[in-house]
């Protein structure tokens, strides 16, 4: 029989949510996405031990912060040899309010990159969505740089990015499930939130169907996902991202998966068109608790994981 993961991918393109990259291959992803906390979990495993050794000895007279870029390039460069398509690389989160720090590093990531042999158009340069980000991300892509905007929680950071020309957003499922669920407390009914009532499938369905109702090419990629219920309601999605873990329940299962989301079907919708520039992106994000608790969380996450990095190599010098 046909596994749930063959069939998801009828629909959608299945990407792998992993900095291990042995693990890349039996599920036959086209592209794969990477970040500081799931490096950081990655190299502290007895298989990448060896390349994280290895990076910190061959540019051991580099500045920490560039030894850490050559190790997500030395990443990146061992899963373009397993995934056909893309590999996303973040920009240090520390930079999230920086809109010339990050293009700076963009640029310094895709040199990297193409000192490997790799070209720029098998990279994803991944920005938290901020206002800087986005502006960031609007001269990349100028540039013929491509971006990958994360940290994504709210249907303004969506369109803002849309109009700035991204080449891809990340609208986090999961933490987005998490907020609420913790919010109701006590009150919390799964039965009742869950399937396609779960917010954070809502919310992914809602930034879809904006861009197919108004022609945005961005491409729309759910991320961050808790069960297999979140992937599966989200079938027909441009791409989502999947960890290691749920790609092998959808590898196991057999169950029937239908499409859910189509770019038809959001056509004739009636959906209002939403202005967003600096000042009203700012507010209906502050508007918006979950999105701002998520998002400012999610970068002192990932900048956190940065310094833990750090130190790690520091202790290897």
């Amino acid at each position: 029989m046909t596994t749930a993961l063959d069939q998801l991918k009828q629909y959608t393109t299945v990407v792998a949510d992993t900095g291990d990259f042995q693990q890349l291959a039996q599920y036959k992803p086209q592209d794969a996405t990477t970040n500081p906390s799931l490096v950081l979990k990655a190299v502290q495993k007895d298989d990448y031990k060896p390349l994280l050794e290895k990076t910190v000895r061959e540019h051991a007279s580099k500045p920490v912060g560039a030894i850490i870029d050559q190790l997500l390039i030395a990443f990146g460069t061992e899963i373009l040899k397993i995934v056909p398509g893309r590999v996303s690389t973040e920009v240090d989160a520390r930079l999230s309010f920086d809109t010339k720090a990050s293009i700076d590093k963009a640029h310094e990531i895709i040199k990297l990159y193409a000192d490997h042999g790799i070209s720029r158009d098998r990279v994803l340069i991944k920005l938290a969505s901020t206002w800087e980000g986005v502006r960031a991300a609007e001269v990349l892509q100028k540039e013929g740089i491509h971006c990958n905007m994360t940290l994504m929680f709210s249907l303004a950071q969506a369109v803002a990015c849309a109009e700035a020309g991204a080449q891809l957003i990340s609208p986090f499922v999961g933490r987005i499930y998490d907020w609420y669920k913790k919010a109701a407390g006590s009150n919390w009914d799964e039965a009742k939130n869950g399937g396609e009532n779960d917010p954070g499938v809502q919310s992914v369905r809602r930034i879809y169907a904006y861009y197919k109702h108004y022609g945005h090419k961005t491409e729309v990629m759910g991320a961050s996902f808790r069960t297999i219920s979140q992937i599966t309601e989200l079938a027909g999605c441009d791409l989502l991202t999947i960890s290691p873990d749920l790609l092998q329940k959808l590898a196991d299962s057999n169950d029937k998966l239908e499409r859910k989301l189509s770019p038809e079907a959001s056509k004739n919708a009636d959906i209002p068109k939403i202005a967003v520039d600096e000042s009203s992106f700012r507010f209906q994000l502050n508007d918006d608790a979950m999105a701002t608790e998520k998002l400012a969380e999610g970068i002192r996450t990932f900048a956190a994981d940065a310094v833990k990095l750090e130190k790690l190599i520091e202790a290897l010098r």
